[in-house]
């Protein structure tokens, strides 16, 4: 990587006590699933016998612009007799190839029922199972559905395909409805902020730099802050995300030297709609778990030919084996195929799936008599900050959760409604061990100075760069990598980083593009670096898992080589 995406700690130059200056006990960062659940915790929860904090959640854009709102997909977790923890546990072991830390795994498939038990207690609406007796599902248990790589039926939703907007409109009231809870929205976090400890003690988290549409720049100083930022899913060309998704949260820690590890994976959701100028809208991988088909032009199944476990394979197996099946067939995408669906059950996938039915008629697709054009699409970032079991990053006062850590649950490859049961688990326990840190002392300022010169180099467009990066990480950095591109992507963030990295702007366009190239960088120079094929990482030139390759690579600013960690077993 250029030094300049070492070099760099901040991105604009400031002295914190010049700037207008708001104090709390606890800041997180983030306003979607990790983030509200530990707002909740960090305020205080009945009956948990701790002092209640004084909390600030930021959120980037309005509540409805996270990827929690966006997910379609459930939150999987064990509430069936016939189901096991030790089902569930082994399901997501199998899917994350070998990497998945164990205790990591453990810890939130088992506290996963709580977390829903809660959600039902705060009037989230989840589907309910109709039987004879109930036909309208009145006080009926939660129904259950199954998804691909999983072993049981497990998958909670609201509304078939709305979950994610369900989920954030319950946190979001409770959050709205608690008392301690400062909740700004449009607040674009540009840096945290760290102090070095007395006596060569380590440098500590003491709050972030904001800027707000309406008040400016602004600094917040706490005793706690939990980043719970989200994914980056913009840094590819095809992605399921919002585009508030820019990696900001990731690119923010790594300024601040926290440890991030395996930013090589990255999941590409195997069933997006593909209509050429239209954004890739997911279709959820429900619609595969109730039976739906993978059909190429020909009409011919094809998952069958590439796994046994066909169109429920695990999302790397099934993207990869779309991708070969566009090759083989010359075509730009393929086919999901609901029709013999519909003709068991007539009216059945408008019920099941609303929301989906709706946006394809808004392009004249009607599933119930022809297949829907699908495509993989950029959907999860795997790795992030190194966290331990109560969201503790490498920086004291500094914790995480949520999709911007790598919490040792998905390893090198996510199964299907886990992310947000991990933004539930995690959430809670990093927003309570946020808490337990404040000591009752008064929040105070900080002599911080960010002294950055401007840059005498010639500025490129930033519309360009950011449309460049997005298009050689699709091309690239995608679903399939091969060692010379990458080396040649590393060249092209050199030059970008040469000419924008140096630069000072004093707006979102300009502070994200830096974001997305920082995180580009980091997931290239980590796909070079990771000489197999494990997982959503598939390296054309090394296709094959290698023993020496089951750790974790771990990365900070200013050390040019991983440092590798074992997984945890």
């Amino acid at each position: 990587m250029n030094p300049v995406f070492s070099n760099r700690r901040y991105l604009i130059p400031f002295r914190a006590k010049l700037l207008p200056q708001i104090f709390t006990d606890v800041l997180v960062i983030g306003g979607g699933v990790a983030g509200l659940r530990a707002g909740l915790a960090a305020a205080g929860e009945k009956g948990d016998g701790d002092e209640p904090a004084d909390v600030i959640v930021l959120a980037k854009g309005e509540l409805k612009e996270s990827n929690t709102f966006w997910a379609q997909g459930g939150i999987a977790v064990v509430m069936d007799d016939d189901d096991a923890v030790e089902h569930h546990v082994r399901d997501t072991l199998v899917a994350g190839a070998d990497l998945c830390d164990t205790p990591a795994v453990q810890r939130v498939i088992e506290q996963g029922p709580a977390r829903v038990r809660e959600l039902l207690d705060w009037g989230m609406p989840f589907d309910r199972a109709a039987s004879d007796a109930d036909a309208q599902g009145i006080n009926a248990e939660p129904a259950l559905g199954r998804e691909g790589g999983h072993s049981h039926h497990r998958i909670l939703h609201t509304d078939g395909d709305a979950t994610g907007r369900a989920l954030g409109q319950t946190l979001g009231q409770k959050v709205r409805d608690t008392p301690g809870i400062r909740f700004f929205e449009q607040c674009f976090v540009l840096d945290l902020i760290t102090e070095d400890g007395p006596d060569g003690e380590p440098m500590a988290c003491v709050g972030a730099i904001t800027h707000h549409e309406k008040y400016g720049l602004q600094v917040i100083w706490a005793h706690s802050t939990v980043l719970a930022s989200g994914g980056a899913g913009e840094v590819y060309r095809e992605s399921t995300n919002p585009h508030v998704a820019t990696g900001d949260g990731l690119a923010m820690a790594y300024r601040a030297k926290a440890e991030v590890q395996d930013l090589a994976f990255f999941q590409f959701h195997p069933t997006t709609l593909y209509i050429a100028g239209a954004s890739r809208s997911l279709i959820t991988e429900a619609v595969r778990g109730e039976g739906a088909y993978l059909i190429d032009r020909a009409g011919h199944r094809f998952m069958p030919d590439y796994d046994e476990r066909a169109e429920l394979a695990p999302r790397d197996i099934v993207s990869r084996s779309i991708l070969a099946q566009m090759a083989k067939t010359g075509h730009t995408h393929v086919y999901l195929d609901v029709r013999h669906l519909e003709a068991e059950k007539p009216g059945f996938f408008a019920r099941r799936f609303p929301g989906i039915d709706a946006m394809l008629k808004k392009f004249d697709i009607d599933a119930t008599k022809e297949p829907i054009p699908v495509h993989p699409s950029a959907h999860y970032c795997l790795g992030g900050l190194v966290v331990d079991g109560d969201g503790r990053s490498s920086i004291p006062g500094l914790y995480a959760a949520g999709e911007v850590t790598a919490s040792g649950l998905h390893g090198a490859n996510r199964l299907a409604s886990n992310s947000l049961l991990e933004g539930l688990v995690f959430g809670q326990r990093a927003g309570a061990a946020a808490r337990e840190r404040v000591d009752g002392t008064t929040v105070r300022p900080r002599r911080v100075v960010s002294d950055i010169r401007p840059s005498e180099r010639s500025e490129l467009d930033l519309a360009d760069v950011r449309s460049s990066l997005r298009s050689v990480m699709w091309r690239h950095v995608g679903i399939e990598r091969e060692g010379a591109h990458l080396d040649e992507v590393a060249e092209m963030f050199r030059f970008w980083g040469r000419y924008t990295m140096d630069k000072i702007f004093d707006d979102r366009t300009g502070w994200e593009v830096q974001n997305l190239l920082t995180v580009g960088a980091l997931i290239t120079r980590a796909a070079r670096w990771r000489e197999e094929t494990r997982g959503t990482h598939a390296r054309l030139d090394f296709p094959e898992p290698r023993a020496d390759f089951r750790v974790h690579d771990v990365w900070v600013r200013g050390v040019g080589t991983a440092e590798t960690r074992p997984v945890l077993d």
